[in-house]
């Protein structure tokens, strides 16, 4: 998506401009990933890149990547790719929203500094699982044999 698109938070709506192009490639081999490795069998399904999800009836968000679970539909997964222009907004203000909603698994990698932080919901609320950075493997057990670097998915060329 590289017009920009709105996003609604608690019965606010929030202009959001178009990521820039390292964003994009990002977002684009993240879904390619995701995607073949949700392409057997899975009982979850890949949603578009910033497809309009409903958390709330005041909230609708556009998350990099969404991965539902089928047999509630509810969001599994989200993750947000961060850059300069939105660092504020997805780690601060959609995080607590995620953890409010109690969203399983929340990715945030941010490619400012090329590494990921990974949540997992728990009764407390979402707590930090692991940073990787480097040759460390981004992975979900429940997303059967996804695995990528993290040097690899925020390699640029």
């Amino acid at each position: 998506m590289s017009i920009p698109y709105e996003e609604i938070v608690e019965g606010e709506t929030m202009l959001r401009f178009p990521p820039p192009e390292s964003h994009e490639r990002v977002c684009l081999k993240l879904h390619t990933l995701v995607g073949e490795a949700l392409a057997h069998g899975s009982t979850s399904r890949l949603l578009r890149p910033r497809t309009l999800v409903s958390f709330s009836a005041g909230s609708l968000l556009r998350p990099d990547l969404t991965v539902i679970a089928t047999a509630t539909g509810r969001p599994f997964l989200v993750a947000e790719i961060i850059h300069s222009q939105d660092h504020r907004v997805d780690t601060v203000v959609k995080k607590e929203l995620y953890e409010r909603f109690q969203i399983p698994r929340l990715w945030i990698l941010d490619s400012r500094y090329d590494n990921a932080e990974l949540y997992h919901g728990s009764p407390i609320g979402l707590v930090l699982k692991a940073m990787l950075a480097g040759k460390e493997i981004l992975k979900e057990p429940l997303l059967g044999k996804f695995a990528v670097s993290i040097s690899d998915l925020f390699q640029t060329h």
